[in-house]
């Protein structure tokens, strides 16, 4: 077990700027405060349907600086990476992707998320910032394994994670609290084989 929860490697790429066109991805800063909140207003009928009911304290701009605290000192011990993904033609800010539960040792792997505000939807963001965190979660941090969980109502999600080369191997029930409810999830992984596959395959 002890191999589990071995020290992140010596200088790992936890401060990146990612980009897959259309889109870039790197860490928040104070500044982005007010383009987030707008986005996540705008988006919360949409995003509550597959997150964590959020609260009004939760959206304040000192919640917004600790969570900016809590990334950082994720990033800095190797265990986890959260990222906002913007528009690369006008700098908008569309959502995030995420990478934690980081392990190395015996079992290189971690939990991929995303998010794209309302606007964003169904235009290949999500897809573009997917492909951006699983490229530098297998050829920047040497991770084998990712996973990823997503409800069995979120088809769209369920499609973006098949385009994006992972593959479903279950259903885990009463997954995570969703919207005031425990939610059965689907769980997807794509291993580095797999990727490494269809990397090499022609398009």
């Amino acid at each position: 077990m002890r191999m589990l929860f071995a020290s992140a490697p010596p200088n790992p790429a936890f401060d990146p700027v990612l980009v897959h066109e259309p889109v870039m991805l790197r860490r928040g800063n104070v500044a982005d405060y007010p383009g987030w909140l707008s986005l996540r207003e705008e988006s919360r009928a949409h995003l509550t349907e597959w997150e964590e009911s959020w609260t009004a304290e939760q959206a304040t701009l000192s919640a917004f600086k600790r969570r900016l605290r809590s990334y950082e000192r994720d990033a800095r011990r190797g265990g986890g990476l959260s990222l906002l993904a913007f528009r690369l033609s006008d700098n908008a800010l569309m959502g995030g992707a995420t990478l934690t539960n980081i392990r190395y040792g015996a079992s290189r792997s971690g939990i991929i998320g995303y998010w794209i505000g309302a606007p964003y939807t169904r235009q290949g963001y999500g897809g573009a910032a997917v492909a951006a965190m699983k490229t530098h979660a297998f050829e920047r941090l040497g991770l084998n394994r990712l996973v990823a969980a997503c409800q069995p109502e979120n088809i769209a999600s369920q499609k973006l994670l098949e385009r994006s080369g992972f593959a479903r191997e279950g259903l885990a029930r009463d997954y995570l609290k969703i919207n005031g409810g425990w939610r059965d999830h689907y769980i997807y992984a794509l291993t580095a084989a797999d990727y490494q596959t269809s990397a090499q395959t022609p398009s």
